[in-house]
């Protein structure tokens, strides 16, 4: 795994309510890292500020490569991908949802084909690549997501909230797609959740976020 991360002395606030403060954490290892807390805690703020979409007040996220700081260009960001709880839909197949990654980083439509049906497959949404993705079902939009994500290939997945407002079926499919996930990609996978049971079941690291830090779970 080539990239790392570490976010250090973070600070947001809005409008005066402070929802980060003094956030540090290096992010090393390939695997599963769960982001616990209440609704509310910065959990949501974090991610997009260590995807790149949002800039902190104060402090510094840092990607490295092999030990060297990596340049904060395109070719980083999209080695980067954040999936938020509510999946943008196109008004097109479920196919063309996924492969839209792909068409504007001008990929061929071999490549593009071979790779889509392949995260369909993972998901379990193969058989549904012609259906109008706007007819999928919340859980079901929710795995379309997830393979919107694996088909980029990132460095790091940034999950935000991946199986809220989803029923228990499609959390059982969604948690075991992320168990299988960190097996497949020599990734780091971020996830924010409240739910500490699927937590527990999915990651490899436990942290919590409280009072704006994070802290490390036992």
């Amino acid at each position: 795994m080539a990239l790392s991360l570490t976010v250090s002395n973070i600070h947001k606030s809005y409008n005066g309510k402070v929802v980060l403060e003094g956030c540090s954490f290096s992010f090393e290892k390939s695997g599963v890292y769960v982001l616990m807390g209440p609704n509310g805690s910065g959990k949501s703020t974090l991610l997009r500020i260590c995807a790149l979409l949002e800039n902190p007040d104060m402090g510094e996220v840092i990607y490295y490569e092999y030990g060297e700081t990596a340049e904060n260009n395109l070719n980083l960001r999209r080695r980067i991908t954040l999936l938020l709880p509510d999946i943008g839909v196109f008004n097109t197949t479920v196919f063309k949802n996924v492969a839209y990654g792909l068409k504007v980083r001008g990929m061929s439509s071999e490549e593009i084909k071979e790779r889509v049906e392949k995260a369909l497959d993972f998901v379990g949404l193969l058989h549904k690549k012609n259906q109008n993705a706007l007819t999928l079902s919340s859980g079901e939009a929710k795995r379309m997501g997830i393979a919107r994500a694996i088909v980029l290939q990132p460095d790091f997945l940034f999950l935000d909230e991946p199986t809220a407002s989803v029923d228990q079926e499609n959390t059982e499919i969604i948690e075991n797609i992320l168990i299988q996930l960190k097996q497949k990609l020599s990734s780091i996978i971020i996830i924010a959740t409240h739910d500490k049971d699927s937590a527990m079941r999915v990651g490899d690291f436990l942290l919590y976020l409280k009072d704006g830090r994070i802290f490390a779970k036992d």
